[in-house]
């Protein structure tokens, strides 16, 4: 498999492997923030999940994967602490702002910050077309945070900070997908770099949150770690995607087809939670998807 993904980088099948992998972590994507709400409080769901994907890598990377070269440990110490950032400022942003306020701009800020970075770390080159479908994609994603935001009734007292913390998180969004793409392609085997980084980034979240797991009745710690296996499962197959699709294709435009995952919020939300769409976010929604189709084709 290393042989192959190695073979197939900057080619066309690559490309096109590239964009089915930024794809699926779009949706994925849309799931795994789903698993994150719901009965159990955001950061014990989400240190569930990471001790579960943690768990699950242990063994990969102590009798899988080759053990990373000795230039590769500071790399995964960077990794560590830039992950480290953004979950925190995502936290402090969900805790001040409605989500559907804030999570598009998240999303919105961090496609145009990435491609802008990759252009000048990775000499990746768009054309005039490309980067209109970058501006169509993120004017779409943000349309729908004003959208949200004009149908907000409570939080209001909170809102400019929350903004604050979200355009925040979305240029942490950015350096890590840059910073991942970057370190992943230093390393001679990516699966290195991809279950060590699992294993790494996992004891974050549960050492600061097991106060709060040790305090959850007993009652309630199975239906947790079901969410964390699942969210777990979600987590490898979303990021795993992601971090692929950018070894092996370009950074920017995996990044602007990943951000599609507010589209696949939306309708996850529409058809399995029976939200209204309505024609304006129906509309918002036909912008992300044309801008991300543009980034891909018109290269």
């Amino acid at each position: 498999m290393t042989d192959w993904i190695i073979s197939i980088s900057g080619t066309a099948e690559g490309a096109r492997i590239a964009s089915i992998l930024a794809i699926s972590a779009a949706f994925l994507h849309a799931v795994f923030g789903a698993l994150q709400k719901g009965r159990h409080d955001p950061w014990i769901s989400r240190a569930a999940i990471d001790a579960s994907y943690g768990l699950m890598a242990l063994p990969v990377v102590l009798f899988v994967v080759p053990w990373p070269e000795p230039h590769m440990w500071p790399v995964l110490g960077g990794a560590m602490i830039i992950h480290i950032v953004y979950k925190l400022a995502q936290a402090s942003t969900y805790q001040r702002g409605a989500y559907t306020v804030v999570y598009p701009v998240v999303r919105g800020t961090a496609p145009l910050i990435t491609i802008i970075a990759a252009s000048l770390i990775f000499h990746e080159r768009y054309n005039l077309t490309q980067w209109s479908g970058v501006l169509l994609l993120v004017a779409g994603i943000l349309g729908l945070a004003i959208y949200n935001l004009r149908k907000l009734t409570v939080g209001r007292d909170t809102l400019l900070p929350a903004l604050g913390w979200a355009l925040f998180t979305g240029v942490m969004v950015a350096a890590y997908t840059t910073y991942d793409a970057w370190g992943i392609r230093l390393a001679a085997d990516p699966f290195t770099f991809l279950f060590w980084f699992f294993l790494l980034d996992s004891l974050f979240m549960p050492m600061i949150s097991w106060r709060r797991i040790a305090a959850l009745p007993v009652a309630e710690r199975a239906s947790l770690a079901a969410r964390g296996f699942t969210g777990a499962v979600v987590a490898f197959a979303s990021f795993g995607s992601i971090m692929l699709a950018t070894r092996i294709d370009e950074v920017g435009r995996a990044a602007a087809l990943r951000e599609t995952s507010t589209v696949f919020a939306a309708l996850v939300g529409w058809v399995i939670l029976g939200e209204k769409v309505g024609p304006r976010r129906l509309a918002l929604m036909a912008m992300i998807a044309a801008g991300a189709v543009i980034v891909e084709y018109a290269g």
